[in-house]
């Protein structure tokens, strides 16, 4: 798995069992559960489609539950003040709402529906609980099915549903780009940009004047090349390497060029306040919504060919082990000599005399050197011990409508793992020079395992019979050589899916802790200034430190600040009070994010769901990605598309769930379902409004399935379908159920002749004997 890709697993692997956090808060302050009831606290609703709901404490502490019947008055979103009344039989405090502190402003989306003469919406985000009424003079003349926009004129009480009138007509469900525009007002992903910002962006110049090459080296002359995905439009960097002498040994010189987005957005701003807001660009399949106006992040920011640009550069120098051994960092004006694609700079490595490198003749040479350092921070990564996974990545590919055409898998080349391993030593190096100067900045930081995840997963990996400890204060290198040594195993994928969930998500905040997963000390954000918002406060860091000013944060007021639990600020750093304008834009950088992603997630579902709409009934091989108590994702072979195939369509039997061992096993036949068992599986239901694939198993006749292995016996290989063999196994049990009964039988009839009077009790006691048989 490439390094980037990883982070993002990584940061998306959070455990969401609530009684597991619950608990690792409780322990971690060390506190009595008793001593928390009838306190009060302030907080944000999280509802649930199933109804009841959680307060996520403006303090930190454990989140309050709340019960269906609490969550009539409220809703998603709102803001509350709770009482803890009394703690569940898992431990977690439960709640009574006391007092309602403000209810979200924005509108709510979902589906106009007229059921039994009454108009109501239907949320999309099922987390609201409840449909909204609509009296006939607030229907804005839409249509029933189509796509609308809610504002609240009543809330919900107790007793009552809320009532609102519809402000905006989206459209019909299925036209195209309808699930993008669902998902941003969904999400509430800022996609206009205000007046102010476009007539800022308007009055930008179209290309460098003098005065902004100023105080500038000038690299023109340095053959920097981007190098990106086929469909990118904004270039934020580009690099270049050539032979240099690094002490006494031949090492590279390594320039990494980033976009100077910090020239054109200033503190501020009203470009500076909606880039803050925004925080992030989101990716959709056909859509981007960008962190800045497209003149700037196509245009006047974006590294074009042949065009000159401002830049930041990161010039290093490393050794031929792939250290750093010295890295300067300095503002130009630079020119790229070409973009190129991965899939062209790919075929160049390949081939130094085919036809793609015969076309670009000049720059084979730096692209040879740049390979070649790349190979040397490849053997440095290996030296750290940062995490890498195999998993296949997939695209989508959309039709002209926005509909998937086909879902493929991502090719990983060397030219994208070339660009991943340049971008992070620019992005160590960065980090490096602000500790280093000790000024408060947004670090990217990924701590290792909890305490009880690492207990989770040493279980794990001893129900596996593996000989693997996880040390107390486990090292990425452990996690490294465990997924080393297990790549082989057919059960790899598993074993490597728990290692990934052991982990936290890595966030921004302004407290070093280092980046577990890639194995570093001090790590940041600074390639991507165009679309990620702390990698532009690193660039005005860096901008401050070079000449010997201090860059001081102005949060906007309405953005909570944060509270942390890590441990303080270091010797020598910035000052408590310093970091805490910091602490909240890492807070609102870190959860603008998981916006982000979460909204192209939901977009994706929606596309896949639709997708397998059209291909309801039809039957696929797949494999389990996960196994729960409530049943197994099944992920499609051929189409790459993952569904549900709930625990009662596995058979007439029990199936309790191992969570050491992270499968299903069945009580009587001991039928396992883990993750890699191979599965034949059936379309059986789409729900396009919940985003929901259900399969069903399906019996492949004719084909031969091997008997379940006795308990203690060697791993054998699955059978094609599991379905097959519990079929078999139920077949067998019933068999042997009817020789008992007519064994029973002839023993009755015999005893009966015998005993003569006593025949009924004679029948009696083959009946007792008939049932003891049948259980054993």
């Amino acid at each position: 798995m490439n390094l980037s890709s990883l982070a993002n697993r990584l940061e998306s692997s959070e455990e969401k069992d609530y009684g597991m956090t619950f608990l690792a808060n409780a322990r971690g302050r060390g506190k009595d559960l008793n001593a928390t009831l009838m306190s009060e606290a302030e907080g944000t609703v999280q509802g649930h489609r199933d109804g009841h709901g959680f307060v996520m404490r403006d303090d930190g502490e454990a989140d309050v539950y709340l019960a269906p019947q609490e969550m009539r008055a409220v809703l998603h979103r709102d803001r509350v003040r709770v009482r803890v009344i009394r703690h569940d039989r898992k431990g977690r405090p439960e709640g009574r709402v006391l007092d309602i502190l403000a209810r979200r402003p924005t509108p709510i989306i979902g589906r106009l529906l007229h059921e039994n003469g009454m108009w109501i919406v239907a949320p999309e985000d099922k987390r609201y609980g409840q449909d909204i009424l609509i009296p006939k003079n607030g229907t804005a003349k839409a249509q029933a099915g189509q796509v609308v926009a809610v504002e609240l004129t009543e809330p919900p009480s107790l007793y009552s549903q809320p009532v609102g009138r519809i402000t905006e007509v989206l459209g019909d469900i299925d036209d195209p780009g309808m699930e993008i525009e669902i998902a941003v007002r969904k999400y509430e992903v800022p996609h206009q940009f205000s007046p102010e910002t476009l007539a800022q962006t308007g009055a930008l110049p179209e290309r460098l004047r003098p005065a902004d090459r100023r105080h500038r080296v000038d690299l023109r002359d340095v053959a920097l090349v981007t190098i990106d995905g086929e469909d990118a439009r904004d270039f934020d960097d580009a690099v270049y390497c050539e032979p240099a002498k690094v002490g006494r040994v031949k090492g590279w010189r390594l320039i990494v060029a980033i976009a100077d987005v910090s020239h054109y957005v200033k503190p501020g701003d009203p470009l500076d306040a909606d880039a803050y807001e925004r925080a992030t660009s989101v990716y959709f399949p056909r859509r981007v919504i960008p962190m800045l106006p497209e003149k700037l992040s196509n245009g006047l920011c974006s590294l074009n060919p042949e065009q000159e640009r401002l830049s930041m550069v990161c010039d290093m120098l490393v050794t031929p082990g792939g250290e750093v051994h010295a890295y300067q960092f300095y503002p130009a004006v630079i020119c790229s000599h070409a973009r190129f694609t991965y899939t062209e700079v790919a075929a160049i490595l390949a081939n130094t005399r085919g036809v793609e490198a015969q076309r670009r003749a000049d720059l084979v040479p730096h692209l040879l050197h740049l390979h070649e350092v790349y190979r040397a921070l490849l053997k440095q990564r290996a030296t750290r011990g940062a995490v890498d996974f195999e998993t296949t990545e997939t695209q989508i590919v959309c039709d002209d409508n926005g509909r998937i055409e086909k879902i493929v898998p991502r090719t990983r080349t060397e030219a994208h793992r070339l660009i991943e391993e340049a971008m992070l030593a620019a992005n160590v190096c960065s980090a490096d020079f602000i500790q280093n100067g000790g000024h408060a900045s947004l670090f990217r930081v990924h701590e290792g395992p909890t305490p009880e995840k690492r207990t989770l997963l040493q279980n794990y990996l001893r129900s596996l019979g593996l000989g693997f400890v996880v040390s107390e204060e486990p090292s990425p290198g452990e996690f490294q050589a465990i997924a080393q040594q297990t790549r082989e195993r057919p059960d790899a994928a598993q074993i490597h899916q728990m290692l990934l969930r052991s982990m936290q998500q890595a966030i921004y905040t302004p407290i070093n802790s280092g980046h577990f997963g890639l194995a570093y000390g001090a790590y940041t954000h600074f390639t991507s200034p165009i679309r990620r918002y702390p990698d532009l406060l690193v660039h005005r860091v860096i901008k401050a430190l070079l000449t010997g000013k201090v860059y001081h944060l102005d949060v906007p007021t309405h953005v909570p600040v944060a509270t942390s639990s890590r441990r303080g600020p270091r010797p020598g750093g910035p000052a408590k009070k310093e970091l805490s304008g910091w602490e909240a834009a890492g807070a609102h950088c870190s959860a603008n994010e998981r916006r982000a992603d979460e909204a192209s997630r939901d977009v994706e579902a929606w596309l896949k769901c639709k997708f397998m709409r059209e291909r309801l009934g039809e039957e696929y091989m797949g494999t389990v990605s996960a196994a729960t108590s409530f049943g197994l994702f099944v992920q499609l072979d051929e189409l790459y598309v993952e569904g549900l195939v709930h625990i009662t369509e596995l058979g007439g039997e029990y199936f309790r769930f191992d969570e050491a061992r992270q499968e299903l096993r069945g009580e009587r036949t001991g039928m396992r379902y883990g993750v890699g068992t191979r599965i034949r599986v059936q379309v059986s239901r789409v729900d396009l409004d919940g985003r929901k694939i259900d399969f069903r198993p399906v019996r492949e006749p004719g084909m031969p399935v091997p008997t379940a292995a006795p308990r203690g016996a060697a791993p054998r290989e699955r059978p094609a379908s599991a379905q097959q063999e519990l079929a078999t196994l139920q077949d067998s049990d019933r068999e042997v159920r009817r020789s008992a009964r007519k064994a029973a039988a002839k023993v009755g009839q015999r005893a009966a002749k015998a005993a003569g009077k006593r025949s009924t009790a004679a029948k009696s006691g083959a009946e007792g004997g008939r049932t003891k048989r049948t259980r054993r």
